[in-house]
């Protein structure tokens, strides 16, 4: 029979978690995804890479709300059940305060197992699979960012200026100016051009029109009646290079590592751990590892809602004082990050915070409830 009650709780716990986290991202992700529309108004690339990218978002915001979720349906779950006297069927089965507090902590450990997989494996795959389209993507909206009167920079080392640009898709009276390195560049003027595409890449046909070549040696102008310049082999300004959020959880533990074990870092193709990027390499290892403690935390802070009933006095502002403490931790495990260096992280006790308030939560339960059989 107490298994069944347990189920039961525990269904109902679930269950508002499951609706109210499906929710809530669901609302981030739109707010989200208007933002990433950026990635085809202003950087050129197409609505596919766009929703694939979006898309990946979805385990980044689930996990990130994980705290905040589990903590409200765990306290919405007990308060129904208090002011319900639904949570009298389990003292009415012989249940103690201890036992249940142990079930919830087995719930509770279930969550974060969950939120520690989706930040090691999950979180940081989906994300660098996201910044890999972009990486790879060609900028198939570049004939729509060219604006009448607009300085395009849409493309590394390129701006294009058009005087005009007409209903047939051409354009009149083009500028255009190609970086190569601080002393270098070229100029490209022409009064009429087109853009057209060929097997998937994009050429801007110019028409008469002069290139003026300039560098520190010397200057020379080319006169031509038509010209073709190859998009396709220019990058986006897009940031591809993936961020410290988006590198494998074993790359970082790699970096953190070595410096313990070296102290040097290392660099590959897409990654480089260095001086530099220790600190926020090690903010994000606990971020990803630590950080997914404060869930039990959460479950030992609502719990405490069972120590008292809806018939003694103040109960409504002990809940409340329950509710404000779960969202200071939740803000705590937030900010914590913050504080974090490597540089004094094995004398931070910040790192530790979790697993020491974990005990303590649980230590002053067990006393409080153990003192309530006596009185």
């Amino acid at each position: 029979m107490k298994k069944l009650i347990f189920r039961n709780i525990f269904k109902d716990i679930s269950t508002l978690f499951i609706i109210i986290s499906l929710a809530l991202t669901l609302i981030v992700w739109v707010i989200q995804a208007v933002n990433y529309l950026d990635i085809v108004s202003e950087d050129g690339h197409n609505f596919s890479v766009y929703f694939k990218f979006s898309l990946l978002s979805l385990p980044k915001i689930f996990n990130k709300l994980m705290l905040f979720v589990f903590f409200i349906s765990v306290y919405v779950t007990l308060s129904k059940y208090e002011e319900n006297n639904e949570i009298l069927i389990f003292w009415s089965f012989g249940i103690t305060k201890r036992e249940f507090i142990n079930k919830l902590v087995k719930l509770s450990f279930v969550y974060f197992l969950i939120s520690l997989i989706l930040s090691i494996v999950v979180v940081p795959k989906t994300q660098d699979m996201a910044r890999s389209y972009i990486r790879t993507s060609n900028i198939d909206y570049f004939p729509s960012l060219i604006k009448s009167n607009h300085f395009n920079d849409t493309v590394s080392d390129l701006t294009v200026f058009v005087d005009k640009k007409n209903i047939d898709g051409s354009i009149d009276n083009i500028f255009i100016k190609q970086n190569f390195s601080a002393n270098k560049s070229k100029i490209i003027t022409a009064k009429k051009g087109m853009i057209s595409k060929k097997r998937n890449d994009f050429y801007l046909v110019l028409y008469n029109g002069k290139i003026i070549n300039i560098d520190e040696k010397n200057t020379n102008i080319i006169k031509f009646d038509r010209s073709e310049l190859n998009l396709s082999k220019f990058k986006t300004k897009t940031t591809t290079f993936p961020k410290i959020q988006e590198t494998s959880t074993g790359k970082l533990i790699n970096c953190v590592n070595s410096f313990a074990n070296y102290n040097k870092g290392f660099e590959t193709d897409l990654f480089k751990c260095n001086r530099n990027s220790i600190n926020p390499v090690t903010q994000e290892v606990y971020k990803r590892i630590i950080l997914p403690i404060y869930i039990i935390i959460l479950g030992f802070t609502a719990s405490f809602l069972i120590i008292k009933s809806k018939n003694q006095n103040n109960f409504n502002k002990y809940k409340i004082f329950i509710f404000i403490l779960g969202f200071l931790f939740i803000i705590f495990s937030e900010g914590s990050s913050n504080f974090i260096s490597y540089y004094n992280f094995n004398k931070s006790i910040i790192a530790l915070t979790p697993i020491f308030l974990s005990i303590i939560l649980y230590l002053i339960f067990i006393f409080i409830s153990e003192r309530s059989k006596r009185l």
